[in-house]
């Protein structure tokens, strides 16, 4: 009796030890394969980044993309948003000299002459790609996730220097014209308006958050997506959304292909070009964040 027992007390340690030691080897592996043991120098964020935090609370603000009802373009609908959590962003947007250290790295590539203006301006000429590259640089520099800001952080971020591009037409107005003659008479506004010369950081002030240069000269690359948007009634019916075109901010929001490095050669899909394609990037203090970066970083997830 007492050696069944016995086998039985081995056998249930086995059916629970077994699958135990499987799990943990196949964690450790998978957590090698993800570069959780590789020994890296960090440098401190602070000797890298300088930055504002903007605490929770509520914003409204227009919805990004392209708005239609009964066939016609109509203004986008404002949002309700809540942020849940602290926001950490850059306080300007990436220098030259910043990007530099990225690029002597060999981690991006090199800003072309035509953009080049000193260490102290901000980096421009800058694609949604070069961004990226800079992000995961600065990732891999500090030990922390940056990433790009989506159109809501940036809304937060930049507060009352947020662009609203209504046209204030009436959206139940059947008479394409009107929305035509608004359209391009704010265009018109916008080109004369241009200064497409790039000023040194700090030029154009600061927001009530402390966040400086936002709405100069340079737009945003966000991480967020452009759409076009059918409204049916007081709810969004159909949308379709264009990865691989992104949402810039700046003066005024412009979609732009992530490839495009000059926008006034062609690369924005709707509307006025913007004068400079740049960026600044936010913190992602979510718990798990690390993990999604680097299973976004090994093309795991998207």
């Amino acid at each position: 009796m007492s050696f069944q027992r016995a086998k039985h007390k081995d056998v249930s340690l086995l059916s629970i030890g077994l699958p135990l030691a499987l799990f943990l080897g196949g964690a450790v592996t998978i957590a090698g394969q993800l570069g959780y043991f590789e020994m890296t120098n960090r440098t401190p964020a602070g000797d890298l980044v300088e930055s504002v935090t903007i605490p929770a609370g509520s914003l409204t603000y227009r919805a990004d993309g392209e708005f239609y009802k009964n066939g016609f373009a109509v203004d986008g609908p404002m949002v309700d948003a809540r942020l849940t959590r602290a926001l950490t962003v850059m306080k300007y947007q990436v220098s030259e000299g910043e990007y530099g250290r990225c690029v002597q790295d060999g981690r991006c590539v090199p800003i072309v002459a035509a953009h080049v203006h000193g260490a102290n301006f901000p980096a421009t000429g800058i694609s949604y790609d070069d961004a990226v590259s800079y992000a995961r640089w600065l990732s891999d520099k500090t030990g922390e996730v940056w990433t790009l800001p989506t159109h809501e952080q940036m809304a937060f971020a930049a507060g009352g220097k947020f662009p609203d591009d209504a046209l204030g037409v009436d959206p139940n107005s059947r008479n394409p014209a009107l929305r035509w003659l608004a359209d391009y008479e704010r265009e018109t506004r916008r080109k004369a308006d241009a200064n497409p010369v790039p000023k040194r950081r700090g030029h154009f002030g600061e927001n009530e958050h402390g966040l400086a240069d936002f709405a100069g000269n340079v737009w945003e690359w966000t991480s967020t997506c452009h759409r076009r948007v059918d409204l049916a009634g007081p709810r969004w019916s159909q949308e379709a959304t264009a990865c691989g075109i992104y949402v810039t901010v700046g003066q005024h929001r412009a979609p732009i292909s992530s490839f495009v490095r000059d926008p006034k050669s062609g690369g924005c899909a709707v509307g006025t070009p913007p004068s400079n394609l740049g960026f600044r990037l936010v913190r992602d203090d979510r718990w798990y964040a690390g993990l999604l970066s680097r299973l976004r970083d090994r093309g795991i997830i998207p």
